[in-house]
């Protein structure tokens, strides 16, 4: 299994397995581990899983985060595909996730998820981050906290640099 990052920087053995998506004609196989599943297919059968701490979801970068508005802190673990680094989206899904959801719970960075994102991400409410396989876990404490201040508003701080100077 792949290794986590966690906001403070340090790296944690990964548990949680991520399902994806099945074929057409096919069904949703969640395995006994912890599991990350598709969050529609979550949606569609959330009674098969009520009772269960260790089923979280996964949204895809073209997902609404709102589809899971009212159960979303059911959930122990919601991850965000980023499917390349271009696709900024997963930064706006997180912010959502806290800001209008409220979601309290952990927050996790998947897919190309680079080591140059990692403070941005944070920024925006990301816990944790599975770095891409061929990107060192070792630099990722050090990329955290790349800066100080960050000069915009955001999930970690409510008021913009230049309205902080006194």
């Amino acid at each position: 299994m792949p290794d986590v990052i966690t906001s403070d920087g340090s790296v944690r053995q990964d548990d949680w397995v991520i399902v994806p998506t099945p074929a057409e004609g096919e069904s949703l196989v969640v395995p006994p581990e912890p599991a990350l599943i598709p969050a529609g297919l979550w949606l569609a059968g959330k009674e098969h899983y009520e009772g269960r701490d260790d089923i979280g979801v996964w949204l895809d970068s073209h997902e609404e985060p709102e589809m899971l508005a009212g159960v979303v802190n059911e959930l122990p673990v919601i991850a965000v595909n980023f499917p390349k680094f271009s696709d900024g989206r997963g930064y706006s899904i997180a912010r959502l996730l806290r800001e209008r959801l409220n979601y309290r719970n952990e927050l996790r960075a998947v897919g190309d998820v680079l080591l140059d994102q990692l403070q941005f991400m944070k920024r925006c409410g990301f816990d944790t981050y599975v770095l891409r396989a061929d990107k060192d876990i070792n630099k990722a404490a050090r990329c955290l906290n790349f800066f100080t201040q960050g000069y915009q508003a955001a999930t970690d701080t409510d008021i913009p640099l230049f309205r902080r100077r006194a």
